[in-house]
């Protein structure tokens, strides 16, 4: 039930509709409390699969108490969670002889530490900082909707002064929740299950001995369609969980803005899984930028500072990813992307001015290149993601190194060339008034209702299920 299943959404729904029931704060809490708890046991049949969650739990509520009272403490308070989520995840350093044996429930487990470390933090820094009740903490963070895949919302944005005892839910809130969910069910259902497939069939033609045209196009597809894939089955489910969030009052915030319509890869993660970029800013890139520049305060220095903050911020996107030292090698790469994008820009701002470079990265052609070259770097950093080392080496041993930098030049062209078209079919699509007579409402509604009855056709016909959401692992 935890994928994008129309089962879950029936529940999400029925626990809009029972919350609704009651305008009370504390009515609804009790409501998610209690979904959130049916949700969770859905994961395991053995109640000692739920104790190491409810212990990490535990230490964190202390925690967030101990650094309410004494801010002191709040770094030891931070490195004890870490250890304990460290050994809970099983990351491939921590000796196996110290694992938990028997299996228990981690999914949804770096979620709950973000959201965990930004309580602990708040607590410690600031003493205007609300502190949760301990349903409110409960519910923030193992809440059905959040607890797979985020957002990584920030307490004050769920808060109840942000929703209020008295909120109400509108007519409008359930169009557009509606709107969102199915939205979010034709790219999990419909695009992402076609966009594995096809990838499937790429992989599949790659590994068999073929003329050079046909490798370089199954080696460029490979690793082009993983992306595409990526985003809608994980955008897709957050698109379910904001338009089931609506519908019980919650404003969840966005977590993708069009990611491959940015022409920079800092701007990439700026539009890509945004509340852990953002999460990771506040708390990593900023503290650590300031420190640098207050411990060495050498002007010529401070650009210095920025890109190793860049890189080491990003490095850790890649270490919360997965335990292996695959995902770790994927945050090194994203860490690297950042770093050059960032002194690319510095270097460009000194050698031609800040206002003549704004000119020239705000000419079309030079942002579909790019564009491209974001889209190719982003499509490679991926192999790390997708496959350990073992099953990376097999699908570079597939081809020759001349085939394959041919399938990379293919992959940049094509990739520069198709956003850029995209973006401007986007830009006419969007101003269309069809000699304004299009209403706008009633174009939401026919399309929408278009999407419904193609997913509801594809999962009827569908000989397998929608594929799990990917971060559902993380």
């Amino acid at each position: 039930m935890s994928g994008p299943t129309f089962e879950f959404v029936a529940f999400g729904l029925a626990v809009a509709l029972l919350a609704a029931l009651s305008r009370s704060h504390a009515w609804r809490q009790g409501v998610q409390l209690v979904a959130s708890l049916a949700f969770l046991a859905t994961f395991t049949h053995d109640i000692a699969g739920v104790w190491p969650l409810g212990g990490f739990l535990l230490a964190g509520w202390l925690a967030v108490a101990v650094t309410a009272r004494r801010a002191g403490l709040r770094g030891p308070a931070i490195v004890v969670l870490l250890v304990l989520f460290v050994w809970l995840k099983r990351y491939a350093f921590v000796p196996a002889a110290t694992w938990i044996s028997g299996a228990y429930i981690t999914v949804g487990l770096s979620y709950v530490l973000f959201r965990l470390l930004h309580l602990v933090i708040e607590a410690g820094a600031d003493p205007a900082f609300r502190r949760p009740t301990w349903r409110e903490f409960a519910v923030y963070l193992i809440g059905f909707n959040t607890l797979v895949a985020g957002p990584i919302a920030f307490f004050d944005e769920v808060a109840p002064e942000r929703g209020g005892a008295d909120a109400v839910v509108t007519l409008s809130d359930v169009g557009v929740g509606a709107e969102r969910i199915v939205v979010g069910l034709f790219k999990t259902n419909v695009l992402a299950a076609g966009l594995v497939a096809l990838r499937a069939t790429a992989l599949a033609e790659l590994r068999t001995p073929a003329s050079a045209g046909g490798q370089v196009v199954a080696a460029s597809a490979a690793f082009a369609l993983y992306p595409f894939f990526l985003y809608c089955n994980f955008s897709g489910y957050i698109d379910i969980v904001l338009g089931l969030s609506r519908m019980m009052g919650q404003r969840l915030p966005e977590n993708f803005d069009r990611p491959f319509a940015a022409a920079s890869f800092i701007d990439f993660w700026n539009r890509w899984h945004i509340t852990l970029s953002r999460w990771l800013r506040r708390y990593v890139y900023n503290p650590l930028l300031v420190t640098l520049m207050r411990r060495f305060p050498a002007r010529r220095l401070e650009p210095v500072w920025a890109v190793v903050a860049f890189f080491v911020t990003f490095f850790l996107v890649g270490a919360w990813h997965g335990q292996t030292t695959a995902f770790l090698f994927f945050g090194v790469l994203q860490g690297a992307g950042v770093s050059a994008n960032k002194m690319y820009q510095l270097a460009m701002g000194r050698r031609l001015g800040r206002r003549a470079y704004a000119r020239l990265a705000a000419h079309p052609l030079y942002r579909a290149v790019a564009r491209g070259l974001t889209f190719t770097w982003f499509c490679f950093t991926l192999a790390w993601f997708w496959g350990s080392w073992r099953e990376v080496g097999v699908v570079w041993s597939s081809a020759s190194s001349r085939r394959w930098a041919v399938a990379w030049v293919a992959l940049l062209v094509v990739s520069t060339v198709a956003l850029a078209a995209w973006e401007a079919l986007r830009a006419r699509v969007l101003v269309a008034t069809w000699g304004g007579r299009l209403d706008p409402l009633r174009a939401r509604t026919a399309w929408t209702t278009t999407l419904l009855v193609v997913v509801v056709i594809a999962v009827l016909v569908a000989t397998t299920s929608a594929p799990e959401i990917v971060y559902k692992d993380f």
